[in-house]
């Protein structure tokens, strides 16, 4: 593949992660590629990648998603050539964002996380945050692998009732 599209593909990405104040995951970013047919899932996870090791955008795994965002660099970088990307492209981003930041930042804002302790058991990490707020962070040790997953899938879905049933009984 030429670097051309290569490169209009990244500031696209970058663009993208420049207009949220919150971090995207792979799949939302997939979503609006794969929506507006601009390239395959295999070429944006190269796109990811290379802009992941070139320091314009960080990236941070919790269990099984990937949440991304633009650093300073990156920032500086677009703002550099921005001016390649056209205008019927931004406006596919804005329309794309009215109407799914509200779920992507809802989706963003709910973050779970395992790992293995020191005694071989394992601590699932819960979060629920509102911009750079953490709202709640609980933290459950359990005995097996499959349930720290679990935990954290279960927190990833019911996650409103868990900090409304909360809330209700501690305040």
């Amino acid at each position: 593949m030429t670097q051309e599209p290569l490169t209009l593909y990244k500031l696209i990405v970058l663009y993208l992660l420049n207009k949220v104040s919150f971090p995207l995951t792979i799949a939302q970013i997939s979503d609006l590629f794969l929506e507006k047919e601009y390239t395959s899932f295999l070429t944006l996870q190269q796109v990811i990648h290379e802009l992941t090791e070139a320091g314009l955008i960080s990236a941070k795994t919790l269990v099984n998603r990937t949440h991304l965002q633009i650093t300073t660099e990156g920032r500086d970088t677009l703002s550099y050539f921005e001016n390649r990307i056209s205008d019927a492209i931004k406006d596919d981003i804005s329309d794309y964002l009215k109407k799914n930041e509200l779920e992507m930042r809802n989706e963003s804002s709910i973050q779970s996380n395992y790992y293995r302790t020191v005694n071989g058991e394992f601590e699932a990490e819960l979060t629920a945050a509102d911009k750079d707020v953490n709202l709640v962070t609980v933290k459950l040790t359990v005995p097996t692998e499959e349930l720290a997953i679990s935990i954290c899938d279960n927190w990833q879905k019911r996650n409103k009732e868990i900090y409304q049933y909360l809330t209700t009984e501690l305040f």
